[in-house]
């Protein structure tokens, strides 16, 4: 029974002395694996391999590998070879490391069990993530590139010289720099490179990348407006003002001055109207006699339609279709008969269509006493054209008698002499290497004569041409006086 006792005995103190050193021998190990001071195998920070180095040694390895990164150069190099040089942080690139950092660190922090816990739950990759300041990049790109960026685009510019030379300004080309791109171009070649910053590398060579820029080009390049077709002057007319009023200069300025640098497209129909119409608008006519159903009389806008007469007679000479003209009533002094081009607002415009195939600028100017219009476009150097104008038939004045019932019955005197009328037939002749080879027939223009004024004695009724009523015909003016 004592035997028994102490078998039992024994094994109990075998059994506690081995527990006990089992237990010693786990807090050991416990210890032991808690008390490393290096980094658990096959962790990666970012891209940096730091698995089995010392804690502190994994620290200064990424700090510098990082500050590495960061300080990598971006050689940037614009459109005239010049080359600008940053760190990848002056552009707002950094590392976001203090995760990383803070989590190795903790190996050798807490109680025993914490660390030895930590430690066995110690992630295989700590994260390091890359940060972009987007605004701080934009801002450093566009500070450098700034006068690019102030180069804008300027259209072509075609100008006439005061001796009817025709030149040429060539355009600008702007520039705007594509940030957005540059920045992607950027974070690729910072991937690609990435592992430049795993240990045992040389320090990562410059990231070297062209300026991406797109070029804004302006609406109207030099090659663009060429191929409008404006050349050379191709005709020129000029009319006398003569002895005109003031208020008649001005009006036929203010015209010619709206009317001059009027640009027509190919095709294009010229109108008249609207030139009165914006002339009215911006400089106002002024008094200046008018021809008020067929006399002249006072009113407001007089000479108008020597603008459009001398405009007319320029189209004809450059061989354009006119759409739209009727003759004075009257002869007018400052042109032909046949080749004057009338106005009246509402019910006679004049139109003609630009068929030369090119753009026609128009250049029109009051200078010296006289209106000069000018054509300036494209037609054959070897072709032009003449207009001819020849009176057909004289049309004798009629006679308009007034009765005086104070005048002795049956006596006559004429108070005012009548001036014939005209039938006038007006042709364009084409000339090609200086021979006629096409005579066209223009108008056929009826100038109306102007009655002798007969004072008849009795008491006769006044002889009318017509009982009729008809609207007053306005012409080369705007308004009437009252």
């Amino acid at each position: 029974m004592e035997v028994l006792i102490m078998i039992r005995y024994k094994r109990l103190i075998l059994i506690g002395i081995t527990a006990l050193l089992l237990t010693a021998a786990a807090w050991g190990a416990l210890w032991l694996y808690a008390a490393r001071s290096h980094i658990p195998d096959g962790v990666y920070a970012g891209e940096v391999a730091v698995g089995g180095l010392p804690a502190e040694e994994a620290i200064t390895l990424l700090s510098e590998s990082w500050d590495q990164a960061e300080q990598r150069q971006v050689v940037v190099e614009g459109i005239n070879g010049k080359q600008q040089t940053w760190q990848l942080q002056e552009l707002g690139y950094r590392i976001k490391r203090e995760e990383a950092l803070a989590a190795i660190r903790k190996l050798s922090e807490g109680s025993l069990w914490e660390r030895a816990r930590y430690r066995y739950h110690f992630p295989k990759k700590l994260a390091a993530e890359e940060q972009w300041k987007q605004g701080t990049f934009r801002k450093v790109i566009k500070q450098e590139w700034a006068w690019m960026e102030a180069m804008k685009p300027a259209d072509a510019v075609r100008k006439i010289t005061p001796d009817d030379r025709v030149l040429y300004q060539p355009h600008n080309v702007g520039y705007k720099v594509d940030e957005e791109k540059l920045m992607e171009q950027v974070k690729q070649a910072v991937k690609a490179g990435s592992e430049a910053a795993s240990p045992g590398k040389q320090e990562p060579a410059p990231i070297r990348l062209p300026l991406p820029f797109t070029k804004v080009m302006p609406a109207v390049t030099l090659q663009q407006l060429k191929a409008q077709g404006v050349e050379r002057k191709i005709v020129s007319f000029s009319t006398q003002l003569g002895s005109s009023s003031a208020g008649r200069v001005h009006n036929v300025s203010v015209t010619a001055r709206v009317l001059n640098d009027l640009e027509l497209k190919p095709g294009e129909v010229f109108d008249y109207g609207k030139i009165v119409q914006a002339a009215e608008q911006e400089y106002g006519y002024r008094e200046a006699p008018v021809i008020l159903n067929g006399k002249l009389a006072p009113g407001v806008g007089g000479g108008i339609c020597q603008v459009s007469s001398t405009l007319y007679h320029a189209a004809l000479q450059a061989g354009l279709e006119i759409v739209e003209r009727r003759n004075h009533s009257l002869p007018v002094s400052y042109i032909p008969r046949g080749q004057d081009a009338t106005f009246a607002q509402g019910a006679i415009n004049f139109r003609f269509k630009n068929t030369t195939g090119k753009h026609l600028v128009i250049r029109s100017r009051v200078e010296n006493g006289a209106l000069t219009v000018k054509l300036f476009g494209t037609i054959p150097e070897n072709e032009h054209y003449e207009i001819e104008s020849e009176t057909v038939k004289l049309i004798d004045p009629p006679v308009k008698e007034i009765t005086d019932p104070g005048a002795p019955i049956g006596s006559r005197r004429v108070i005012e002499q009548g001036k014939s009328g005209y039938k006038v037939e007006t042709y364009r002749i084409h000339y090609r290497d200086g021979k006629a080879v096409k005579r066209e027939l223009v108008s056929r223009d009826t100038y109306k004569g102007q009655p002798t004024v007969v004072q008849v004695g009795g008491s006769r009724p006044n002889k009318s041409s017509s009982s009729k009523s008809s609207e007053p015909l306005l012409e080369d003016g705007i308004t009437a006086a009252d």
